[in-house]
């Protein structure tokens, strides 16, 4: 790749060397949610129970149906794009993003896990986490779209990360008031570990976006590709002003365009996945579908 980016090059460095600038947009984006700890490195690897001492009772006035429907929808969102960032282990242009990129799956499967299991709590079925992750087929999942798409390169994953990351956050964030106070003490725990998610793809955006040509235009290439998928995340939750003002700080620092919200077409919430859910699900479930009663 080209380094015609020279300045480029300077600026994205002093973003990965020295975090502690105020004007670094990645930092801007953490704002508001210091609570003493590194945020950098909020990979959900505590040893603290986030539901300890938490009542599971459904609350007066909660509707168990709308409930558990919720806690799947979130749950199948982290545990599609999970399994999507597992996919770069072995493949991340660095062992440090390799293992970054891991440990933000493994908090979203620890997301997913919660969640799931609050699902069979409230929907009366009884289910575990393991039934709803490998005993349904692609058609019951709710999942959003964006999430299932193929990896593709990393300046992709990295964008897509971006906006996945501050959609879920901006929900989260209005969910630790809900009156389940399973529900709630879920996304508070969410919220530490979607904030760091964040800021390791903002900083990752403005650095290719800022960076050579060939970044740059990669970076810009992904925009373009996640823009046709961005109305049905606004369509699923009403958090378009939080993402959108996320995109334009990243991209302002970055060099880089908006991207164009248009009309979506399909939506993983109601059922209508892409092509590309189905061979992911068959990887995730072929062990636990070949052995159902099998523990481990």
């Amino acid at each position: 790749m080209s380094d015609n980016h020279s300045a480029g090059d300077d600026h994205s460095d002093n973003l990965i060397d020295h975090g502690h600038d105020d004007e670094h947009v990645y930092l801007s984006l953490a704002e508001g949610h210091d609570d003493g700890s590194d945020a950098r490195w909020a990979f959900g690897t505590g040893f603290e129970d986030p539901l300890y001492g938490v009542d599971t009772t459904v609350p007066d006035g909660v509707d168990a149906v709308e409930l558990a429907v919720t806690c799947v929808e979130l749950a199948d969102d982290a545990l599609v794009s999970a399994q999507r960032l597992a996919e770069w282990c072995t493949r991340a242009p660095e062992l440090e993003e390799e293992v970054a990129l891991a440990n933000i799956g493994l908090d979203l499967l620890g997301q997913a896990r919660l969640l799931y299991a609050r699902a069979g709590q409230v929907d009366g079925t009884g289910r575990d986490e393991d039934a709803y992750a490998y005993l349904r087929d692609a058609d019951d999942f709710r999942s959003v779209r964006l999430a299932e798409l193929p990896i593709g390169d990393f300046a992709f994953s990295i964008v897509r990360l971006l906006v996945l990351s501050s959609w879920r956050l901006a929900h989260f964030e209005r969910l630790t008031s809900h009156r389940d106070p399973v529900l709630a003490a879920i996304t508070a725990k969410g919220v530490k570990e979607l904030t760091y998610h964040r800021q390791y793809a903002a900083e990752w955006a403005v650095r290719l976006g800022d960076g050579t040509d060939e970044s740059h235009r990669r970076t810009r290439t992904a925009l373009d590709e996640v823009a046709p998928h961005l109305e049905e995340l606004f369509t699923a939750y009403d958090v378009r002003d939080e993402v959108m003002e996320v995109l334009r700080q990243v991209t302002a620092a970055a060099g880089l365009p908006m991207p164009h919200v248009a009309p979506a077409h399909g939506a993983g919430r109601d059922g209508q996945h892409t092509q590309h859910l189905a061979p992911l699900l068959a990887e995730l479930q072929s062990v636990a579908r070949a052995h159902p009663e099998a523990t481990w």
